[in-house]
């Protein structure tokens, strides 16, 4: 049936054909003969006059009940329906329902008294070209929060293997999105057929086999040999099972498709080992004729493929999702029509119809970008809320962006600030004035200057009165932090102390009461920091580097300790712009991209295995020069499951074998603080040549000595991390060097490792590694607040997200509380729980 003609035919058809059988509820393939009528009648074709629409209601309603019918209702209800298609079928005018005509969109028919064509379909599929499901009686559907168990096509069995993919209600079901869709809707010829593509073919049936693989006794493999006028094709189908290797069985199925019958068949286009060309495990549907229309949810149509577990197949969530399509018409529409008419937004109803069984891709794609902006648009108006909301809590630690203090340390600093650091430096001063408490990221590429700029911050609390601190996520980038502060604040004549989870007991009580005086002015630490005897007299600023690598809870910890502190963040892990935007969306954003004077480029070169020998040569060279080599690993031990050189194997090959003339170092995630304090110590002081270390030195060693860095396995790492590994050397003024030992022959890691060679760009890396392996991995941890979109992509649809921002600032611009949109705030209140959990970043 088309939106604009019944198939009054098909209706007619499968009225006859029940009659014919006795009113036995006939099975089809896919429905019942009652279900396949519900369906039929739960839509209004375009041509029903409006005064009819009740009657087409109420025969749905009667339909759904077919099955607990005594024979007489029966007989009389299929009866009435018939008589009633007729008089309507006269009434809309022969033109209309002239057989064939393209513009209602239907085929050629001709009735047949058989009823296979009739009993093995009733799927509600009238034409794969239009959707499952149109305008539904809101009456007759099934509510919103209905529970599955009760809806008579789905029943407590199904229902209860439904709950183990989170499904429980119809609405639910109506919100769980196909992972992908395959697209059958083309129909080819055989001639035409071309591998990868996916398609649906209709031939006549030359002959077919069955026969169980001779490798495998409970494998049958059927074959079937189809023609059209356009050339011959092979098709196998595989049946797993020791029932289906039964003689009776495939004698059963070969009866199916005898040989002159027509079949449609769709699926992938492939290249069997003999170069020819056949359709891989291909769905397959006998036609009555040639013009037949398809009975079926896959074949001819844009199929959808939803994430599955054990005990469910595909279909069974298909049908399940067609039971609840009509419950769509109960949903609101949450958005005003100006916003969708200014973005080209369909309607919600129409879009949860279309993302399920959408008649062609133009209009999946259409349903598609109506929900992904949905979930960003929900996402941003939650984001800028906070915003709004941080923006009404004020601050008493207003703080001077002049004074001696900062003064002083421009007078000590041995460079001049880059353009990019004054300009950020800028915002952060002018947001360390106002009455309301600065929430400000900064990113910047390793090497930009973060750190003095975070320095100059602390200054203008300190010089304010207030204390400040720094929280980094490793003890090797915490003692980094400490080490260059106390070179500076010493000349300042300032105390700062490092509080770490090897602090000495005796140390740590000096500290916490210093703390607790005002006596001590700044506090370096790790996630020692947040804990609860760490008390401040009067805390102003907050500083956390790689805050990525904090969770919420932990970050939110360290502000508790004062009253509405300013806090800055600060990452060396450039994010790109769709991420940035969907984790930091309410946090303002500065970004130091600009590296300082005299910095030459990385030269950067991915080695295979064979040309080991060129990179040890080129580290003797350097270090025969007086320079420092690093070389990281994966793993700090022999792993039996992953073929990775390891730390402490690779460290003493080295220094036995390799190198025996330098002094070889070893720096790894095990090792006590003291002995990592004395591997770097070493380094440091050049008593040690060559550091062998996993990636532990990713961030907070800084030996600008160091030209070589040599990273092996570097298929193992993410982009942003070899960026960051990467960053360790280049810190000096002499040429670096970069090698990416790479032993994987895999295209997919040769390209990725190529980006590093052809990029110095932190942004453009960041970019790049989101492509190839997702925003979550980028960040590196599962702390790291990205939201956990159902349909929505940060590297596909940035188009989608920037216009979901705009719509949703214009939104809060208009009115923050959303009391002008009570459905968009009760959507919000119920997407924005389930998208961030309740906590989103800081």
């Amino acid at each position: 049936m088309t939106n604009d003609t019944p198939d009054w035919l098909r209706l007619q058809k499968a009225l006859a054909v029940e009659a014919e059988q006795g009113f036995i509820d006939l099975m089809g393939r896919q429905y019942r003969f009652s279900e396949f009528l519900t369906l039929s009648f739960g839509k209004f074709p375009q041509v029903l006059p409006r005064d009819e629409r009740w009657r087409w209601q109420e025969i749905a309603a009667q339909f759904a009940k077919y099955p607990q019918m005594e024979l007489q209702d029966r007989q009389h209800l299929i009866a009435q329906t018939r008589k009633y298609l007729h008089q309507l079928q006269s009434q809309s005018g022969s033109e209309r329902v002239k057989e064939g005509r393209s513009e209602g969109g239907m085929r050629e028919y001709s009735p047949s008294n058989s009823p296979s064509k009739i009993t093995k379909g009733f799927s509600g599929v009238q034409n794969p070209t239009t959707p499952i499901v149109s305008e539904v009686s809101r009456r007759l559907a099934p509510r919103l929060e209905q529970k599955l168990r009760d809806l008579p096509e789905i029943g407590a069995l199904k229902a209860d293997k439904l709950v183990r993919l989170g499904l429980y209600t119809v609405r639910d079901l109506l919100f769980y999105y196909p992972r992908d869709h395959i697209d059958y809707a083309r129909q080819a010829k055989i001639r035409e057929l071309k591998a990868g593509e996916t398609v649906t073919i209709v031939a006549r049936v030359k002959r077919c086999n069955c026969y169980v693989s001779p490798r495998n006794k409970k494998l049958m493999i059927f074959e079937m040999w189809v023609r059209d006028n356009t050339g011959e094709l092979k098709i196998s189908r595989f049946f797993a099972g020791a029932r289906f290797t039964s003689r009776g069985w495939q004698e059963s199925l070969k009866r199916r498709y005898p040989a002159g019958s027509m079949v449609a068949a769709c699926g992938l286009v492939k290249q069997n080992k003999y170069n020819k060309l056949t359709l891989d495990d291909p769905e397959l549907e006998v036609l009555a004729n040639p013009g037949d229309s398809i009975d079926s949810l896959t074949i001819g149509r844009v199929v959808p493929i939803y994430a599955l577990t054990e005990g469910i197949v595909a279909n069974m969530v298909r049908q399940a999702v067609i039971s609840a399509l009509p419950a769509a018409t109960h949903l609101q529409e949450p958005l005003p029509s100006g916003l969708r008419q200014k973005y080209g937004l369909m309607e919600l109803k129409d879009a949860i119809a279309n993302i399920h069984f959408p008649p062609d891709s133009d209009t999946l794609q259409r349903a598609k970008r109506r929900l992904v902006f949905d979930e960003f648009f929900y996402l941003q108006i939650g984001l800028l809320q906070r915003q709004q909301q941080a923006k009404q809590i004020q601050t008493n630690a207003v703080l001077a962006p002049r004074g001696q203090l900062i003064e002083a340390f421009y007078e000590i600093l041995p460079f001049q600030l880059t353009n990019a650091q004054q300009r950020v430096l800028n915002d952060i001063l002018n947001d360390l004035q106002q009455p309301t408490p600065m929430n400000r990221l900064v990113q910047g590429d390793v090497g930009s200057g973060k750190t003095v700029v975070a320095v100059i911050a602390i200054l203008a609390a300190l010089q304010s009165g207030y204390q400040a601190a720094l929280m980094a996520p490793t003890e090797v980038l915490a003692e980094q932090h400490y080490r260059k502060l106390v070179s500076w604040f010493n000349l300042l004549h300032l105390p700062v102390e490092l509080l770490t989870g090897s602090t000495k007991i005796a140390k740590r009580r000096q500290i916490h009461s210093q703390l607790a005086t005002g006596e001590l002015p700044l506090l370096v630490g790790t996630h020692a920091l947040i804990q609860d005897h760490v008390n401040f007299q009067q805390l102003g600023l907050v500083v956390i580097d790689e805050q990525h690598r904090f969770g919420v809870e932990q970050r939110a910890r360290l502000q508790q300790k004062g009253e509405q502190p300013h806090v800055l963040t600060m990452t060396a892990t450039p994010i790109p712009r769709t991420l940035a935007l969907t984790i930091h969306g309410d946090l303002d954003v500065s970004q130091i991209d600009e590296l300082p004077p005299g910095r030459q480029a990385i030269q950067t070169t991915v080695l295979s295995g064979q040309q080991r020998t060129h990179a040890y040569d080129l580290m003797r060279r350097e270090i025969v020069q007086g320079r420092q080599i690093y070389i990281v690993l994966p793993l700090v031990e022999e792993s039996e499951k992953l073929d990775l050189r390891s730390a402490v194997e690779e460290h003493q090959k080295l220094q036995d074998s390799i190198f025996p003339e330098f002094q070889v170092g070893l720096l790894h995630g095990r090792m006590t603080s003291a002995e990592k304090d004395e591997a770097i110590g070493k380094f440091r002081d050049n008593q040690t040549q060559i550091l062998v270390s996993t990636t532990v030195v990713e961030v907070g060693v800084d030996v600008p000595n160091a030209t070589v860095m040599l990273i092996e396995n570097a298929e193992r790492f993410g982009l942003s991390q070899l960026h960051q590994l990467r960053g360790r050397v280049g810190r000096g003024a002499a040429q670096s060097y970069c090698l990416l030992m790479s032993s994987s022959r895999s295209p997919d890691a040769q390209q990725r490792l190529k980006v590093l060679e052809q990029s110095q760009d932190g942004f453009f890396i960041s970019e790049m590694d989101m492509r190839f392996r997702g925003p979550g991995q980028v960040l590196g941890t599962k702390q790291s607040g990205v939201p956990d979109f159902t349909l929505a992509s940060l590297v596909e649809d940035e188009e989608i997200l920037i216009l979901a921002r705009q719509a949703a600032e214009k939104i809060i611009e208009m009115d923050a509380t959303l009391g002008r949109w009570r459905l968009m705030k009760e959507e919000l209140k119920y997407r924005y729980e389930r998208l961030m959990g309740g906590a989103i970043m800081t």
